[in-house]
């Protein structure tokens, strides 16, 4: 699944943060994140991790201490990575969620392939949601577009 993670990942931001200069692209890199280290193998592995999650979130506060402008940017990634295991369902893979706590990630399937048929429906939702947002934020003009593949942002018109 592909537009289901951008367009979920994208409205959780914006309703949860209301930030307007908030950078969208790294969350939108790390919302697809999970599934392009995970779905070449066909099992969800440290990918769909909470912990490796977590863990990229510690890693970019303690290495990002004291410059906002960077931490600013490099946010993004882990959210996005969180919120691909929260609108994937990752939670309901208990020993690769909670990986290696819980011990071998076993032979999972990535939630997203178990799916089948509902992919479709979600992926659909998915588009419904990135159409919503490109009018919202009125994408359709050529100084948003640019202020967002440039610097990352959406703005309310």
């Amino acid at each position: 699944m592909f537009l289901w993670f951008l367009g979920t990942a994208i409205v959780s931001v914006w309703f949860v943060f209301s930030d307007p200069r908030f950078d969208y692209r790294l969350l939108l890199v790390g919302a697809l994140l999970p599934d392009i280290v995970d779905v070449p193998f066909g099992q969800a592995r440290w990918a769909h991790s909470l912990t490796v999650a977590v863990g990229a979130l510690a890693l970019v506060m303690l290495v990002t201490a004291g410059r906002k402008p960077i931490r600013r940017l490099l946010l993004g990634a882990p959210i996005g990575m969180l919120l691909h295991l929260v609108w994937d369902g990752a939670f309901a893979a208990t020993k690769v969620f909670w990986w290696p706590f819980s011990g071998s990630w076993g032979e999972n399937q990535v939630p997203s392939l178990e799916r089948g048929v509902l992919n479709v429906a979600m992926e659909l939702i998915g588009a419904g949601i990135l159409v919503w947002v490109w009018k919202r934020f009125d994408l359709a003009a050529a100084e948003r577009r640019s202020a967002f593949w440039h610097h990352g942002l959406l703005t309310e018109s």
